[in-house]
């Protein structure tokens, strides 16, 4: 068959038989933000185009080659998120929470959309978990948020996991990073890709984030972000890491991470699974202690993360780690004749409001056919009523696991079947 319409390209239709690892993942992150203390937070899906390019950058891929942008009717410049953190920040600001106790903590579950090339766990519209905190500079904050990606992996089953560790420096200690980068670039243009050639130009601190196979061993001889900064940004680096050391957080640090936005400052990190590419990151953040005054606030300091929830899931798959099924359907009510079909969907209701997952059989299938359904279905039980059940106002229960079969007064099925 020929198929008229299909998914737009890098985008996925999750069917039921996937939704256990997105219950499973959902519902962890969920219980493990409450626990830190953090509030949810949904933002629209679509906001003005220009929130992005000022924040995220305008030299940046995601403004110059992954923005879905558009006009609405009114003519204003929107763009579906591309990430989650301005508009978290640009919602502190309109709703005045820097007037409420800080730091702010918050979180939130959201589909995320890049015009990309799809890859393993890659997708033009994905989904993405993250945290934010908002209104403190200190280390311990960024411990706390790493250590709740760290918990929100080892809760799920993951392991083999590399957490990476830099620190960019500030407005104050990056401009003389800068100047040595592009000093050590300069007789090296020929040997990169033609984007990082124009980021040399115009960001060259994006130099560090390309991923570009002929570009890596440029990067791997690039200076370290490390090695040139400011005392108070290698101090709070310090702190940090006595922080994850105490913690008992292991990481790897990592001099060249620099994070594909231009608004994170001192803490960058990414987590790593054992598997690697040029796309492997399952998550990562840092701090980001200039963005809401880059949109009109008082200086503010910050840090978060995000971790793609297809990501996730891609790499509970390789490690082969099983996730709780749902309870599914425990019951599939079979009936034969039109007065039984009535009981048949009243037994079905009761069963239901008793939180007893049921299914009622359709159409007018043999007994024999429905009870290939039941099986089909995965019922544990299969209640049969036929025209001797609804004239002696009884239900023949079998248990499909092994057949055995009793008929009960249709008033006793309920405690019967109660999990």
């Amino acid at each position: 068959m020929s198929l008229r319409y299909q998914a737009p390209r890098g985008t996925q239709d999750i069917l039921p038989e996937e939704q256990p690892y997105w219950d499973w993942v959902r519902d962890t992150a969920a219980r493990l933000a409450g626990l830190f203390g953090y509030g949810r937070i949904d933002t629209p899906v679509f906001e003005p185009a220009a929130l992005f390019v000022r924040t995220t950058g305008e030299a940046t891929d995601i403004v110059q080659k992954e923005m879905y942008v558009f006009q609405d009717r009114g003519g204003q410049e929107l763009a579906l998120r591309p990430e989650g953190t301005a508009p978290v920040c640009r919602a502190y600001l309109e709703h005045g929470l820097h007037a409420r106790p800080q730091p702010v903590r918050l979180w939130y579950i959201a589909p995320i959309f890049r015009y990309d090339r799809p890859q393993a766990g890659r997708y033009r519209q994905h989904h993405q978990f993250g945290v934010e905190a908002i209104g403190d500079e200190s280390p311990a904050l960024d411990a706390e948020v790493i250590e709740l990606l760290w918990s929100l992996y080892g809760e799920l089953g993951l392991s083999g996991l590399t957490l990476r560790l830099n620190s960019i420096g500030d407005r104050n200690c990056r401009p003389a990073y800068v100047a040595v980068l592009r000093e050590y670039y300069s007789d090296k243009l020929d040997r990169v890709c033609a984007d990082c050639r124009d980021r040399f130009q115009r960001n060259p601190l994006r130099l560090l984030d390309c991923k570009q196979e002929s570009c890596q061993p440029v990067i791997a001889g690039a200076p370290a972000l490390t090695d040139h900064l400011c005392a108070e940004c290698a101090e709070h680096f310090a702190q940090l890491r006595g922080y994850l050391d105490a913690l008992g957080i292991p990481y790897e640090l990592e001099p060249r991470l620099v994070r594909g936005f231009d608004y994170y400052t001192r803490t960058v990190f990414e987590v790593h699974p054992p598997v690697e590419g040029a796309q492997s990151a399952i998550g990562g953040g840092g701090r980001y202690d200039g963005l809401i005054e880059e949109l009109g606030g008082p200086p503010t300091p910050a840090v978060g993360f995000g971790t793609g929830i297809e990501r996730i899931i891609l790499n509970l798959k390789r490690q082969e780690v099983a996730v709780p099924q749902g309870r599914g359907v425990q019951a599939f009510v079979a009936y034969q004749g039109a007065q039984a079909r009535l009981s048949a969907l009243r037994l079905a209701s009761r069963l239901r409001r008793q939180g007893i997952a049921t299914v009622v059989a359709t159409g007018d299938r043999s007994l024999k056919a429905q009870m290939r359904q039941a099986d089909a279905r995965g019922a544990r039980y299969a209640l049969i009523l036929g025209p001797r059940e609804v004239e002696t106002g009884t239900v023949t229960v079998r248990r499909l696991a092994d057949g055995h079969q009793e008929t009960l007064p249709a008033e006793e099925v309920v405690s019967r079947l109660r999990p």
